[in-house]
Parts: structure tokens; sequence; C-alpha cells
């Protein structure tokens, strides 16, 4: 059976194009996703069509992928990680 600790979100790694590596909580990467998922001009992929709610996009955004094409060679990506106390 696995652990339970391998589901434990603390926290991601988000990667973008000429910016210094960040540290967000779930909260605030889900708040990051629902920002692009509601510019203007941006396509969101297909598979969330589905969903009803900027929340629940983002939210699958989160748990289902680990990178976004954002056009024109820029890229979101995020990985989660576990913070040791």
């Amino acid at each position: 059976m696995p652990d339970s600790i391998m589901y434990q979100e603390d926290a991601f790694v988000v990667l973008e194009p000429d910016r210094s590596e960040q540290f967000l909580s779930p909260e605030e990467l889900k708040n990051k996703l629902k920002q692009i998922l509601l510019s203007e001009g941006f396509e969101i992929p297909r598979e969330l069509n589905k969903f009803d709610s900027v929340d629940l996009q983002a939210e699958y955004l989160m748990n289902n992928y680990f990178e976004l094409d954002l056009g024109a060679g820029l890229y979101l990506q995020w990985y989660v990680i576990r913070l040791e106390k």
C-alpha cells in the first residue's frame, strides 16, 4: 500500500522563461493558473472545456499537467515538492 506522504503537496517549484524559480503554495499556484486561464487571447487546452468553472480548470491543471504552453516561446512549468521540517 502506498505511503500517504507520496500525495502531500507542501509547495510547488514554478519555472518561467527569464525568471528565477519560484516556490508557491498550492493556493498561490492555483491563483496563478486562474489568472492565465482568464487572460485575453489565451487558448485553454481542449481537455479543460469539460469543466464549468475556472477554479475546476485550474485545479485539474495543477493535478494533471506540469507544463502550460503560453504561446510565442513562453511556458509555465510546475513541480510538486515536499518540504522537510
